[in-house]
């Protein structure tokens, strides 16, 4: 069966969150992705606060995980995330190298934010997410403190708030 590989670094780390829209996801390896590091960009109603995305920088390199998904989970994942075929969504997907923990170099995708002006700080919450996906993965807990130690705001309302997913093709009901 095809497979997409996805390198989580941000929400996606979080098993129950990559698990709601992608039940049968599975961590194949602990992974780096170097040349890049993590920034937060935008505003989220979900989550009240400004998303994460990868930003070139070749002094940096950001830890994650590497997901093996089927190709209509990766294309739910996408959806759920804003990807847009045309570039006009709030991601996009690019092919990304990673090197697992055992020096295993791989090409898997990465959403990174469109919109990428001025960095501004997450939802607490958010970050705390984030944060708590690494810790569950396993991932240097040096990258761990420094994720839970990032600048974050209070939500104005209690989060995640709950939205609509869209409406797929082909989906039942």
């Amino acid at each position: 069966m095809k497979q997409v590989l996805v390198f989580a670094y941000g929400l996606d780390l979080h098993p129950e969150e990559i698990g709601k829209l992608c039940p049968s996801a599975k961590p194949l390896a602990r992974a780096s992705a170097r040349g890049w590091r993590i920034g937060f960009f935008g505003h989220s109603r979900v989550w009240d606060g400004a998303e994460e995305s990868l930003i070139p920088d070749p002094d940096a390199h950001v830890p994650g995980v590497i997901y093996a998904l089927a190709p209509s989970e990766a294309e739910m994942l996408e959806a759920a995330r804003g990807v847009k075929l045309n570039g006009t969504g709030r991601y996009f997907h690019t092919p990304i190298d990673v090197v697992t923990e055992d020096g295993l170099s791989l090409g898997a995708v990465a959403l990174i934010k469109t919109e990428r002006r001025a960095e501004r700080p997450p939802s607490r919450p958010y970050r705390d997410r984030i944060a708590e996906g690494a810790r569950l993965h396993g991932l240097d807990p040096d990258y761990i403190a420094a994720l839970a130690a990032l600048p974050a705001t209070e939500p104005a309302y209690p989060v995640p708030m709950a939205i609509q997913l869209p409406i797929f093709a082909g989906s039942c009901c």
